[in-house]
């Protein structure tokens, strides 16, 4: 499997007859994908702003939107802006040049950060202060909180940080995207001549400018002591007030806080990189010196310092956001998590255990008896742990087969990985080193993984591996018996008690030879021999997603009963849109629960009435991708790592899983049908791509789905407990 691997997917019959009836497909049937995504953050703004969601998670939401439309501005504007340079005429599946797409996207995202800021400074900064949290004003403040300020400044600040003065003559400084700046504008009185300093024509003065990283080793909320809650400063307010402290013999005109997004969307040239590995640390060193594509500033900075700041960092005006009040609100992360205000915060919900998997037991003997599907973060990730650490140390396992996309910080599978090769398992690990902001965890993880003797391959030239397979080899009496745990989310424990996801442990023997058959292709750069029950991208899935979606079409011309139920992150694939089109034009029923970007149209006569797309935003992230097909009442359920979009089917290695054990297949059919039910927290796509929430009738019988997901799964682990003890196990002599 390689870059240069022909795309093997072939037309279908039921495509290639729809020819003549997709040329009368309406050519705006698409939603633009930039402006799908802006939709999506809209959708998590506005848990920020319920008041039926607790304050602190509020406030947590509200970092969440400020977090997601950075990346978004690094990736996907920092992309329009490349394409603007190669053509600004070119044109995206909804019609839109990029020229249009960039004016509107960026009008899009200063009414967000408007919101965000309004809704900060009128809603959520005014009942934090009610709850006994605040954030101190130090020019409107008492003298002694401004005493404690001063000395948190020169005791923790003051030795750390480094002024950089600005000179026309001399390099500006390089600054780091993404991080907190002060811009000081000084005086232009010269403390050495002790007179003003003028420009080249002797006469104008010249102002003077400092520019001062607060970098990311201080923290950016600093308590302060208080007599009644919890007081703080941020690090940016209490480095302006003093900040005449750093210039002695200077006076201070202004100073303001400023942010920088950079490009992000650079990738390797792989067919001119030698060694992955330092093709990658080159990129990451691009991402740093990379053009600015946002300037963040506050909204109180004079005439001449945005003049500065705008012209220093070659920003036009539609990519400068004044913002009212505390800029980069991620710090909203760390003010959700102080103690003491639990009554400000979600009730918890700890996640339960699996009915049928003792943590007595060993993973191999319960794998044995059968199947096993997790619906995370309502259950535990603990068992995918456990496998992989009993795996380590077991003396009958052989070998451990696995796919790393993005991992914890201290990732008790990685150390078990190379606890397996320390004790001389055969350990392979395909460690992707292209995942967008891991790379440098995954470079300094491939790194020690190697030093332990684990065999690390750094993904596929060309392609992402984002598929989410292990594989345990372990010999036992009957023969080898491979254990393999299939998922849609990434190994990481921590990301698994917040993500909703699926993993299906099995020791399914298909499965097995497939699961091999793919890691052989994958390590091994071979043609991949065909599965007989995985799809895998770039080479079967797009194909395997069509015939599916072609059959249930065929069904409903015959007059069957047809019915297409699917749970992703994002469709945007105008092949598979496309398909869906066909399937309601035959009269398929069709049921979309889409997170986050949907380009397709729903709700409209002759092209997709019959097609309901819902997102749920709540809690917990949806990140789970289940696909259902009726098959003519046999119904055929699946789990992947891919959404429908082009990069997933054509440019990732990525893996569709067919759940085949019955118990297993009623629990992730319940779990999909559950998210259509949701009254509370599911958003309904219109048909112009605008979002409208859903409002229940009885709010005494209000659905809300992931609180229903949670209650089922406590209520089977505690019947499941019930039963046990009403069970006596008898204890026998042991026969010696």
């Amino acid at each position: 499997m390689s870059a240069s691997t022909p795309r093997t997917s072939k037309t279908s019959k039921a495509t290639k007859k729809s020819t003549k009836s997709e040329s009368k497909l309406p050519v705006d049937r698409f939603v633009n994908r930039e402006l799908g995504w802006l939709e999506f953050n809209a959708r998590v703004l506005d848990q920020a702003t319920d008041p039926e969601v607790p304050l602190l998670e509020r406030a947590k939401f509200l970092a969440i939107t400020g977090s997601n439309l950075d990346e978004f501005v690094m990736v996907r504007v920092g992309g329009l802006k490349l394409q603007y340079e190669r053509n600004s005429l070119s044109r995206d599946p909804a019609g839109m040049t990029v020229s249009e797409q960039l004016q509107a996207v960026l009008t899009r995202c200063h009414l967000l950060v408007g919101r965000q800021g309004a809704h900060f400074r009128e809603q959520l900064e005014p009942e934090l202060v009610e709850n006994g949290i605040h954030r101190v004003d130090l020019s409107n403040c008492s003298e002694s909180t401004r005493q404690d300020a001063h000395r948190t400044f020169v005791a923790d600040v003051l030795p750390v940080l480094t002024p950089h003065a600005v000179f026309h003559d001399r390099p500006f400084p390089m600054l780091q995207g993404l991080s907190m700046h002060l811009c000081v504008r000084l005086d232009g009185q010269d403390p050495g001549l002790g007179k003003p300093v003028v420009g080249p024509d002797g006469e104008t003065p010249l102002w003077h400018f400092a520019i001062i990283p607060l970098g990311r080793a201080l923290p950016r909320i600093i308590q302060l002591p208080s007599d009644d809650g919890y007081a703080y400063v941020l690090l940016e307010d209490l480095v302006a007030h003093f900040a005449e402290e750093f210039f002695q013999g200077r006076r201070v005109l202004e100073a303001t806080p400023f942010r920088i997004t950079r490009n992000a969307d650079i990738e390797l040239r792989e067919d001119g990189a030698g060694d992955l590995l330092e093709g990658m640390e080159e990129v990451l060193e691009g991402r740093r010196q990379s053009d600015v594509v946002r300037l963040e500033l506050a909204a109180t900075a004079g005439d001449e310092m945005t003049a500065f700041l705008t012209e220093t960092m070659g920003v036009q005006q539609r990519d400068t956001f004044r913002i009212d009040g505390p800029l980069d609100l991620t710090y909203l992360f760390g003010l959700s998590g102080i103690k003491g205000f639990g009554k400000l915060k979600d009730v918890p919900w700890p996640p339960q255990g699996t009915p049928g998997i003792d943590p007595a037991d060993s993973m191999f003997a319960t794998m044995g008896e059968g199947d096993w599907l997790l619906v995370h973060p309502y259950e535990r990730f603990d068992p995918v742990v456990r496998l992989l650490e009993e795996a380590a140390g077991d003396p009958d396992v052989l070998a451990i087969k696995q796919i790393l996309y993005r991992t914890s910080n201290n990732s008790p599978i990685v150390a078990a990985l190379m606890k397996a090769a320390q004790n001389g398992k055969y350990v392979s690990a395909i460690v992707e080193l292209k995942a967008r902001f891991d790379e440098a965890r995954n470079i300094e993880w491939a790194r020690e993984m190697e030093q332990a003797g684990v065999q690390v391959i750094y993904g596929i030239r060309g392609l992402k591996t984002h598929a989410k397979v292990c594989v345990v080899v372990r010999r036992e009496p009957e023969g080898i018996r491979r254990y393999i745990h299939f998922g849609t989310g990434n190994y990481n424990e921590a990301t698994a008690k917040l993500y909703s996801d699926v993993s299906l442990l099995t020791c399914d023997e298909v499965l097995g030879d497939d699961a091999t058959a793919f890691f052989n292709a994958v390590t091994g750069a071979s043609q991949p021999q065909p599965f007989e029950l995985l799809a895998a991208a770039p080479l079967t899935l797009r194909q395997k997603v069509i015939t599916l979606i072609d059959a249930e079409t065929r069904r409903a011309v015959q007059g069957d009963q047809a019915e297409i139920i699917v749970k992703l992150n994002a469709l945007v694939d105008t092949e598979v849109i496309d398909a869906l089109y066909r399937a309601n034009r035959a009269g398929v029923k069709v049921l979309l629960n889409i997170r986050g970007v949907c380009c397709l149209k729903p709700g409209i006569a002759g092209l997709s009435e019959n097609i309901r797309v819902v997102s749920v935003v709540d809690r917990y992230l949806e990140h789970a991708r289940i696909l259902y097909f009726r098959h003519g009442g046999d119904g055929q359920l699946f789990i992947s790592s891919a959404d429908w979009m082009p990069r997933n089917l054509d440019r990732r290695v990525e893996l569709l899983v067919p759940v085949l054990d019955p118990a297993c297949r009623e629990k992730l059919f319940e779990t999909l049908q559950t998210y259509f039910q949701d009254d509370t927290n599911a958003w309904v796509m219109q048909p112009n791509g605008q979002y409208i929430r859903t409002v229940p009738e009885d709010p005494d019988s209000a659905f809300r789905s992931q609180q229903r997901l949670y209650e089922a799964t406590v209520a089977r682990m505690k019947a499941s407990t019930d039963l046990s003890r009403g069970q006596f196990d008898t204890q026998v002599p042991r026969k010696d």
